[in-house]
């Protein structure tokens, strides 16, 4: 293996990407609610106030509106702005300056004005956080022109995806799940991108096409693993990029195996789920075998105890129930299988 190329968490993939490109651009620079707080929100902006200051990394106060209005201003001055938002729901409260600002300015200028914003926001579930604070909204932005949304899984494609993200001339709003933050994976050491509006097939298989977003990535590995077990092969896409969305990735698998799901991390409701079923079933129609599925959050606000949490949030065994529908499958007993979890980790970004 190249000596460049070594182990590392998705949080550390995330601050060597800030790192290095605060370095190649003096125009990067960092900032959000306790951005330079010691802990660094999970430690993805560590050591970055110690190696450029308090001027290209620091903490904010909390008025969501005000600091998407001064990163759209300083990105319209030729700066490239990165505003970290410690959960998703926060975010909402800049919608106005995000949906009605940013997204429309290259549009409305007839091209001369461009806003180079990256917004970090993390999603996902914690402990026991409850409706307040454990959603993902995806659809949400990805339904504007002019946002770009992006949902890296691995530590491989946090990095290059959010350098390529700091490099585009487009708002960029980057989802990332809370218990991603300790996978591990080799990562270049140098600078590299992963580009924009490309999807990855992370497993190749002929019998079943399972599309997956964010942490469902994960929870469709461990499906596959167990269904492996039946000889049943699965393949997994992972779309990375909600918007643009390379579908041609996913039509080309779903022609080969006949059959989709679509594990998305958010609600099933006018969801990317939805906009996935709608494509694969337009440019699939002759080929599927089966009615595209659909699997994502139960239709209600996240609960906060943990064995309804559990119910609201779809995991592995989802996945495999509904492979062994699509395949006629009898039930397997799972009782003896064992799934990933992060909860015992978790202990909140500050």
């Amino acid at each position: 293996m190249n000596k460049n190329i070594r182990k590392i968490s998705y949080q550390q993939a995330i601050s060597e990407a800030l790192s290095q490109e605060m370095e190649r651009d003096p125009r990067v620079f960092t900032y959000g609610l306790d951005v330079a707080d010691h802990k660094s929100i999970f430690g993805s902006t560590a050591g970055l106030v110690k190696k450029f200051g308090p001027k290209r990394c620091f903490s904010t106060p909390l008025s969501e509106e005000a600091l998407m209005g001064f990163g759209i201003g300083a990105a319209l001055n030729g700066l490239r702005p990165v505003n970290i938002h410690i959960r998703v729901e926060f975010l909402l409260l800049a919608m106005n300056q995000l949906a009605n600002i940013a997204s429309s300015l290259r549009y409305g200028s007839k091209g001369e004005l461009s806003v180079p914003i990256v917004i970090r926001v993390i999603i996902g579930r914690g402990w026991g956080q409850g409706y307040q604070h454990s959603k993902s909204l995806q659809s949400f932005f990805a339904h504007i022109p002019g946002l770009k949304v992006i949902m890296p899984t691995t530590p491989y494609d946090m990095k290059g995806l959010l350098v390529s993200a700091i490099r585009d001339n487009d708002p960029v709003i980057c989802l990332e799940h809370r218990w991603l933050y300790w996978i591990e994976d080799h990562v270049p050491e140098e600078l590299y991108t992963v580009p924009i509006g490309q999807s990855h097939i992370i497993r190749k298989g002929s019998d079943v096409t399972v599309v997956a977003t964010s942490w469902m990535n994960v929870e469709a590995h461990d499906a596959a693993n167990i269904l492996a077990k039946r000889g049943v092969n699965i393949e997994i896409i992972d779309p990375r990029t909600i918007s643009p969305l390379d579908d041609r990735t996913i039509i080309d698998s779903v022609n080969k195996t006949g059959h989709c799901i679509v594990a998305d991390y958010d609600w099933l409701n006018c969801g990317f789920g939805s906009e996935v079923s709608a494509r694969v079933s337009e440019k699939c129609f002759r080929k599927l075998k089966s009615p595209v599925t659909r699997i994502g959050f139960a239709p209600t606000p996240c609960p906060t105890t943990r064995p309804l949490e559990n119910l609201f949030y779809p995991n592995a065994v989802s996945i495999v129930r509904a492979v062994e529908k699509k395949m006629s499958l009898k039930e397997a007993d799972l009782r003896k299988e064992s799934f990933h979890t992060w909860e015992n980790k978790f202990r909140g970004p500050f």
